[in-house]
């Protein structure tokens, strides 16, 4: 019997880039293809040659629709991989909507580079545009939860319901007689719309995510983002709101509606300014409107919240450029939510001089991204090739987080039927990823390896 090989092309000691290569020698299936995001040095790694050619991968699947999971698939398309991306049937639909942006904001940012001359690449080009993004929709696969997909003779795969995001999938992948589970981004069990992951199945090998892997969670400060936004309104402010567009504006605009409806903060115009979280939260709406099992129960209350809250769409640039400098206190969801691009840029160049304003950070922020920036204290930020002053109110507001942290990474561990092989600890910085490998050592005594980045494990 042949024995498969995984090696780690992405997310090792880093949180963004996933990507897993488990290959048999008669078949090769990449679990993830996402972006790096942050660091200039880790953005490079996304223009480097693909370790093996594209065409030689018979499938990919996709745990979920996040750039930093999915990103990269236009690009490995179009190197010249052709096979079946298998994913669930919301990531699909969320995908293409990530997609489609990823490629708008890549272009537009390799013009705004050209015409303003910050580039060092005469002229500055996209990862990858619309037509590539065009290519890659039509190989995704949508698969229920559950369902055993072949994906070779010799492997085959099936996803379950992770908690994360809508259509977030834990990735089991049997190969060449191994089973190996790849943990995607877990959840948690406080999200409002979405249940906490299922329990993780048998497996020889476990690929876990490390995001939080070194801390725990706050408890919630109910009063947190309220006094924030109460402060903010009385200085005549705006708050603005980067907020990844899948999941993370859905649970904000959740939670400024019940401020305003329980009249704990006071009524102001908010206003959803992301044609990608626009199309998203459409999504979203969908799936509470037609049920699915990854939902949780009794969620009325939620689904009538999501239709009807008041939000100001803003579909077009020139409405967004008016609310650059607002002339009434409101609320502005933008993004992208580490402040990477989209947006929330020329929002943050044109707001973050003024004192009346605030920043209000709702996730997780990689190193290097300008959100990383501003919540580390920086007192001027550079956008657009120049620097603008950091005046403007910064906060961050922990708990809308939907990631597990260490405590419940470990418990969910926990739950698996057998103790694994060796379970190898990813998707994390490099402190976050070597405290829950000792974590897991030391509480479950499993054999437990923080792995580097490219390199090759036997998985018999």
């Amino acid at each position: 019997m042949s024995s498969s090989v995984l090696t780690f092309l992405g997310a090792a000691e880093s949180v963004t880039g996933s990507k897993f290569l488990i290959d048999t020698g008669a078949s090769r299936t990449l679990v993830d293809a996402g972006l790096y995001q942050g660091l200039a040095e880790l953005r490079r790694r996304n223009w480097d040659p693909f370790p093996v050619p594209a065409g030689g991968i018979g499938a990919v699947v996709v745990s979920h629709a996040h750039l930093d999971h999915c990103g990269f698939l236009p690009r490995l398309v179009k190197e010249g991989f052709d096979g079946p991306i298998i994913c669930s049937p919301d990531t699909a639909e969320l995908v293409a909507i990530v997609l489609r942006d990823s490629a708008h904001l890549q272009e537009e940012d390799a013009r705004q580079a050209n015409v303003g001359g910050y580039t060092k690449h005469h002229p500055a080009l996209p990862l990858y545009d619309l037509e590539d993004v065009e290519r890659t929709l039509p190989l995704l696969v949508p698969t229920e939860f559950g369902t055993t997909v072949d994906l070779a003779p010799d492997a085959r795969v099936r996803l379950r319901p992770a908690g994360h995001i809508l259509g977030s999938s834990t990735v089991l992948v049997e190969s060449a007689g191994s089973r190996t589970l790849f943990s995607g981004d877990l959840g948690r069990g406080e999200h409002p719309i979405l249940r906490a992951p299922d329990d993780p199945p048998a497996a020889d090998t476990i690929v876990v995510e490390s995001t939080y892997g070194d801390r725990r969670h706050p408890d919630r400060d109910p009063d947190l983002l309220a006094s924030v936004l109460r402060r903010t309104i009385s200085r005549g402010g705006t708050v603005l709101v980067p907020a990844f567009a899948v999941d993370r504006t859905e649970l904000v605009l959740l939670e400024l509606h019940r401020l305003m409806s329980e009249g704990t903060v006071p009524r102001v115009p908010v206003y959803l300014d992301s044609p990608m979280a626009l199309r998203a939260l459409a999504v979203y709406r969908e799936a509470l409107d037609s049920g699915s099992a990854q939902l949780r129960p009794d969620l009325d209350r939620v689904r009538a919240a999501l239709h009807a809250m008041q939000v100001q769409a803003v579909p077009d640039a020139a409405g967004s450029m008016r609310l650059n400098r607002p002339d009434h206190p409101c609320i502005v969801v933008s993004a992208s939510g580490m402040a990477t691009g989209g947006r929330v840029v020329h929002h943050l160049a044109h707001q973050l001089p003024d004192p009346r304003n605030s920043v209000v950070f709702t996730g997780y922020q990689a190193v290097g991204t300008r959100g990383r920036q501003l919540l580390d204290g920086v007192r001027q930020l550079k956008m657009y090739g120049r620097y603008v002053p950091v005046r403007a109110e910064i906060v961050d507001v922990p708990h809308f987080s939907v990631h597990a942290d260490a405590d419940e990474v470990v418990a969910w561990l926990a739950r698996a039927p057998e103790a694994p092989q060796v379970a190898y600890v990813v998707h994390g910085e490099p402190s976050a990823s070597h405290a829950l490998a000792t974590r897991i050592r030391d509480d479950l005594g499993w054999c437990t390896v923080v792995p580097r980045l490219g390199e090759r494990v036997r998985l018999d």
